[in-house]
């Protein structure tokens, strides 16, 4: 079970499991204060398709990590996710090694770019599927190469897609973002929370204390 941060205004009425390794999702559910298992899915995302848009294959990533975890956990909800970064129709994935950190920022920086995060819940129990998605629009700000290169050298970028982390050292180079703030981080809170509450897995707690 992850530990939340904090006793928040909704609590779980039902096992629910993350199907993420992600420690920025995992922050951002226990930030709600929510009990949860953190069950990484063990599927392999591929490459996209010829013919598949960013969309439809953030879509697929998110709905494979779930029901994968879904098959182990029947009897609780299963989330998973799925965040890309899309540069003119391009999805930058995590860089291969420093070099191409550099120079996937170096295309990003001075202009803005798009970030998909699909989201799936499966609940095998009740055999409901809900899949939602969110996109956010960022830019970041021109730098110096050599600013540049330190960042880079600072290993941050390296398991980032797009070679960046907008909650970390990275936010120096964010001059502004267009809609939600966590699906850059990795989960859209507003759309879970809301699809959690609809299908009942979340209720308001009856006491904060």
């Amino acid at each position: 079970m992850y530990k939340r941060q904090c006793q928040g205004p909704f609590q779980t009425t039902c096992a629910l499991v993350l199907a993420s390794s992600s420690p920025r999702r995992q922050k951002l559910l226990s930030g709600l204060g929510l009990d949860f298992l953190v069950r990484p899915s063990e599927s392999q995302e591929t490459a996209p398709r010829p013919g598949e848009s960013p969309l439809e294959y953030a879509k697929l990533n998110s709905r494979l990590k779930a029901l994968d975890v879904a098959q182990r956990y029947l009897h609780a909800v299963s989330l998973g996710a799925d965040t890309i970064v899309v540069l003119d129709g391009e999805i930058l994935g995590k860089p291969r090694d420093e070099n191409h950190a550099l120079d996937m920022l170096s295309r990003l920086v001075g202009r803005s770019h798009k970030v998909i995060t699909s989201c799936c819940i499966v609940w095998p129990e009740k055999q409901i599927t809900v899949e939602f998605s969110a996109s956010s629009f960022v830019w970041l700000a021109e730098q110096d190469p050599g600013v540049l290169r330190a960042y880079v050298a600072t290993g941050e970028p390296l398991d980032k897609a797009g070679s960046y982390a907008v909650q970390g050292i990275g936010a120096f180079m964010v001059e502004r973002i267009e809609g939600s703030y966590s699906n850059v981080v990795g989960l859209p809170v507003d759309k879970v929370i809301k699809y959690l509450m609809e299908l009942e897995v979340l209720k308001l707690r009856d006491r904060i204390v």
